[in-house]
């Protein structure tokens, strides 16, 4: 594991913070014991892309998340992501819930001082799954009206292919229409989709890359 926290001089673009292999080699609030958390609120993301699966699980109190746990199997970015994501969640007593789902990838790329572009995708795990177990505190206090659904909008629709299939290609390193269409096929079996394609490219990448 160690090989892909360190920086190889040809290849700026893996560089990783010190920040990021602290959170890596000594991850924060980390969850051994699952039977310890039953009580608490889960939550539950997978990225089939690049392995990544994780679950989260908190605890909230007077309207704050006091306490968030978590397990990952995925690379360092994810768990260096996830462990800063629950360090951010639960520090200064802990943040009203409005103020945690507002945080976003950039707010935790910001944190650990940046990740490698091809990464960005692994803090996005962490921001999905601190929401789906939001959503279960939600569900199971009563407050279904507050339950926020990620539903794909479709783009293409012979393949049936949504935004989100081309948010997640853009944060996974396709930066163009070629690349994007390599990994999701979209417009193969829609053409008359891909202008919109192009745009959905453009404010992907300015949304997470600034580019």
């Amino acid at each position: 594991m160690q090989g892909d926290v360190i920086a190889k001089k040809e290849d700026k673009g893996w560089f990783y913070t010190d920040l990021v292999k602290e959170h890596f080699f000594h991850p924060k609030n980390f969850l051994e014991d699952e039977s310890a958390y039953k009580d608490a609120f889960m939550g539950m993301v997978g990225s089939p892309a690049c392995g990544d699966a994780m679950k989260v699980w908190i605890r909230i109190q007077d309207g704050r998340v006091i306490d968030f746990k978590w397990k990952t199997f995925g690379c360092a970015s994810a768990i260096a992501a996830t462990s800063i994501l629950s360090v951010m969640v639960t520090e200064n007593g802990g943040l009203p819930i409005e103020e945690a789902l507002k945080l976003r990838p950039q707010d935790i790329m910001a944190r650990l001082g940046g990740l490698p572009a091809r990464k960005v995708h692994c803090s996005v795990l962490g921001d999905k799954a601190l929401r789906s177990a939001v959503n279960d505190y939600y569900r199971k206090t009563g407050q279904n009206e507050k339950i926020e659904i990620e539903a794909g909008r479709i783009i293409d629709s012979v393949l049936k292919i949504t935004d989100h299939d081309i948010e997640e290609a853009v944060l996974e390193g396709a930066d163009t229409l070629e690349k994007v269409q390599q990994r999701t096929k979209v417009g193969t079996g829609d053409p008359a989709c891909l202008p919109e394609v192009e745009q959905l490219i453009r404010f992907y990448k300015e949304k997470y890359f600034g580019a």
